[in-house]
This record gives C-alpha cells, structure tokens and sequence, in this order.
C-alpha cells in the first residue's frame, strides 16, 4: 500500500481518539456502550473539523499491560473500529498500548484499516511497565503470515520511557526504519503533551531520509506552524479536547483551528507523501 492511498492530504492531521476504560481495565465502568458512544462522538468531531486521519487508542485503561492486552480488549477495540468505520470517511489506524503491535496488526488487518502505530519497534526502553524490548520481527513475520498491507508508524525514543544506554536519535531512526523496517516514524516529547523539540525533529527527518516524520505529542495550533517546518504530518489529541483537558471529548472547533494553523505551512521540499511504503519482504 502506498501512503498517498492512506492519508491523501498532504502535511496529514491525524486525530487521536482516546478510548474510555475497556474491559477487564483498572477502571473499566461494566458500561461498553458508553465507550462506543463517547468514541462515536470524538470521531465525528475529529472528521468534522477537518482531521485527515484517525488512531484509536485505549489510553484510558491505563495502567497498561506491557506486552500484550486482554483479548476482551481486543474484541472491544475491534467493535469499536468496526463501528466507527461505518461514521467516518477517514482512514483509521490502531494503537494498543502499551506495546501489543501484534494484537494492532491483528485488529487492522481484520477490520481493513491501514495502519498501526507502535510504541517501541527495536530497541530497549525502560518504561512505567518496566523494560520492553521491540519485537519488529515477530511483528513483520505476523503481517507477512496476514497477508496483510497495513503500513507501521513507529515511535522513535517514545515518550513516558527512557532508553537503555546512551540516546542517540539519527541512530534510533535509522535503526526504526532500516533494521526494524518501519513505513513511517513518530518523535514525541518525553510525556503526552510535550511537544519535540524543533532540533529533534530536524535531526530526525534528516536521519529518516526519504521515510515520513510524523509529530506524536505536544503539538497546539500555536506552535504547530513551527514544527511542521521539520514534520511530515501530526499526530494530535489532548490540544483538540474541550478547555484543552486530556479528561475532555474533543471538540470540533478546536480541531478546525488547529487543521488551519497546520495547513498553512507549506509542504517540505524533503519528502512527498506519495512516497511508497517499502514492501515487505
């Protein structure tokens, strides 16, 4: 799959929508219909105010398991796709945290979405879960025995964790993207909500070469125009939400405003995003 197939817009606006606790969740409610509602809502804002692109995550059922997730997670992500599938004309992705990029694949595979994003593809990160080590491999293995096209964004350095040894970013790109075979990279700040630093961003697109740079954290319509200046496309949330609250739905006007400040830059002369995802072999 290419990624003009994926997000056509270029500098894409990828909205996050963060869903409410899942079941077997530290603070799951019994209540599955009110997290399928709120996500209804939080896409249909997100699509309204002119996003390109949609992840899924389940960011409220923190803490988060290391590796991998409760299948009932699983089948109640995949509900959730599927329904919002039917609401949006948007291409959406998967993000199951803290790290299960295999049950991601399986999810988008199923379900026909285009792509995943995945916290820690290679390398070693010690983490509020403890250590995790990327498994690209098994991942790539497992989308090859798919048969399956979805394209991986991969976090570079992600945030919430600290690697092991000395952090050293151009070799971490070029080790996501040439060793771990990643479709495109995501550089964040060091928690949800700081942005990247516009030198980071710089080092990380010159070192990702001809591979998109996405913005994975941080970013707010007033600093937006600054960091896609080194950025390929965004990654946003916790900005979009009511009053800018992370515990707040997202409001489409919000988003609208941030849209507008980020397609006012124009595209950088370093990438087209109708570059071809590498085929896998």
């Amino acid at each position: 799959m290419e990624l003009k197939h994926i997000f056509k817009a270029k500098n894409p606006v990828i909205g996050v929508v963060h869903l409410s606790p899942l079941p077997t969740s530290p603070r799951w409610k019994g209540k599955l219909q009110e997290v399928i509602a709120r996500a209804e809502q939080e896409a249909t804002a997100l699509a309204a105010g002119g996003a390109d692109g949609i992840i899924i995550e389940n960011f409220f059922d923190a803490p988060f398991a290391k590796d991998c997730v409760d299948p009932a997670v699983v089948s109640a992500m995949t509900l959730i796709v599927d329904r919002l599938q039917g609401m949006v004309m948007l291409p959406i992705g998967i993000n199951v945290l803290r790290n299960d990029a295999k049950s991601a694949m399986a999810i988008a595979t199923c379900t026909n979405v285009q792509f995943i994003r995945v916290n820690v593809l290679t390398g070693v990160m010690a983490t509020d879960q403890g250590l995790i080590e990327g498994k690209a491999y098994e991942l790539l293995k497992y989308r090859r025995e798919l048969g399956s096209e979805v394209a991986i964004l991969a976090d570079v350095l992600v945030k919430h964790a600290r690697p092991l040894g000395t952090p050293n970013l151009t070799t971490a790109v070029k080790d996501t993207i040439e060793r771990g075979l990643a479709d495109g990279v995501i550089l964040s700040g060091w928690a949800t909500g700081s942005p990247p630093t516009l030198e980071d961003l710089e080092l990380a697109s010159t070192a990702a070469g001809e591979t998109p740079v996405f913005i994975g954290s941080g970013a707010n319509w007033e600093n937006i125009s600054r960091l896609m200046q080194a950025a390929d496309g965004v990654i946003v949330s916790s900005s979009l939400k009511r009053h800018g609250k992370i515990t707040e739905t997202i409001d489409p006007i919000r988003v609208s405003q941030f849209v507008e400040a980020a397609k006012s830059v124009p595209v950088r002369e370093k990438i087209d995003l109708n570059t071809s995802v590498k085929q896998f072999k």
